[in-house]
């Protein structure tokens, strides 16, 4: 029976590189290998094979991404080169009292908004727009999938309290798991998500001002799981109210991305949300201008006029004192609302590769521009 804990210990072993989805540590470390057990197979069967049985305690009965990390363990008992294992996979979950132990140490090392302490290595881009209807969230989302598709631990939170959108941009339907008071951001298209239009529904006005707005943001901060993510979006409200400065409290390390249409008269309002920056610790990382043509036969047609994201960025340089320069065009195409409104960002296949014609490689320049400093 020597051979059979040796087999357990390492599995045990191997079972440590297996990592929970929304906790992003390992399965050893969170607790949820109750137990291995390793007995010889039937020897007239084979005489070299194991049945391997391992006992997993998920966080919570039904959890979401069972499917995820069973297949994960199982991987890993089936292919240790040392034997041929039969694994056994015997799902159930946590106590309560084990699971509270485990939010209280999780809650204990964070105690705090993440994203402030010193050294955090997080990119934050705040997603701002003097208006409404200028396509920030479109840009919020098929950004978001970008950064995912090109490899990066991606985060995304909907702080437009009263006009949240993101839930369908990515075709999420489901709340986030509560995990005794923690809360498990969901997870679609590779992103990690949390809106208030998980919890009160798309169809219900929410009628929030002052600290309860701010609260809000420092809830999804705080009380939500998000790990390290390499890049945190956020999707703000139009125009420079509570929630602008709520984010510029609350992250001062953030960097504003400025979107606006070629019209002066999204332009100019446009200009007033980049100069938050003269009041707040936050930096203008550039602009993008949205639906700045059609192309038809070849034609680039200029429907909402020209030149609207090249003057916020020059008078954003002006008065700032350093260099904001206009990132991106992007066109005005049916596909990307018709494929949004589906609930996929139109950057993505449906396999959720990033696309490699116009608009996955303008987006993944963004992206890669926005990471370069």
């Amino acid at each position: 029976m020597s051979d059979a804990r040796q087999i357990e210990a390492e599995i045990y072993e191997r079972l440590s590189k297996v990592i929970d989805p929304e906790l992003g540590r390992s399965v050893t470390d969170l607790g949820m290998i109750a137990a291995i057990e390793a007995t010889p197979a039937d020897a007239n069967v084979d005489t070299d094979a194991y049945d391997v049985t391992v006992h997993v305690e998920l966080t919570v009965p039904g959890c979401p991404l069972s499917e995820t990390i069973t297949n994960q363990i199982n991987g890993a008992v089936s292919s240790y080169p040392g034997a041929r294992l039969l694994p056994h996979i015997e799902v159930g979950s946590m106590s309560r009292d084990k699971l509270a132990d485990l939010v209280a140490d999780l809650k204990a090392e964070r105690k705090q908004n993440p994203f402030s302490k010193p050294g955090v290595k997080t990119r934050i881009f705040a997603i701002t727009s003097g208006k409404g209807g200028v396509g920030k969230s479109s840009v919020t989302a098929n950004l978001a999938a970008t950064f995912a598709a090109l490899g990066y631990d991606t985060a995304a939170i909907d702080a437009d309290i009263y006009g949240f959108s993101l839930p369908r941009l990515f075709g999420v339907h489901t709340q986030p798991t509560n995990l005794n008071g923690m809360l498990m951001p969901v997870t679609a298209w590779g992103v990690k998500l949390i809106s208030i239009g998980m919890f009160a529904g798309a169809d219900r006005a929410i009628l929030w001002r002052g600290p309860r707005l701010q609260r809000s943001l420092e809830q999804f901060l705080s009380d939500v799981w998000w790990g390290e993510p390499d890049v945190l979006l956020l999707d703000l409200a139009p125009g420079t109210g509570d929630m602008a400065i709520s984010v510029a409290q609350a992250l001062p390390n953030a960097e504003l991305v400025v979107i606006t249409t070629p019209q002066p008269s999204a332009s100019d309002i446009a200009v007033r949300s980049g100069l938050v920056a003269l009041q707040v610790p936050m930096k203008v990382r550039g602009v993008v201008e949205n639906m700045s043509y059609y192309e038809h036969k070849g034609e680039k047609l200029e429907i909402f006029g020209a030149g609207g994201g090249q003057r916020v960025a020059e008078q954003l340089t002006a008065a700032l004192g350093y260099d904001v320069p206009l990132m991106a065009q992007l066109p005005l195409e049916p596909e990307v609302r018709e494929t949004g409104e589906a609930g996929r960002p139109a950057v993505l296949t449906s396999e959720g590769a990033l696309r490699t014609d116009g608009i996955g490689q303008t987006f993944r320049g963004l992206a890669e521009h926005l990471m370069a400093l």
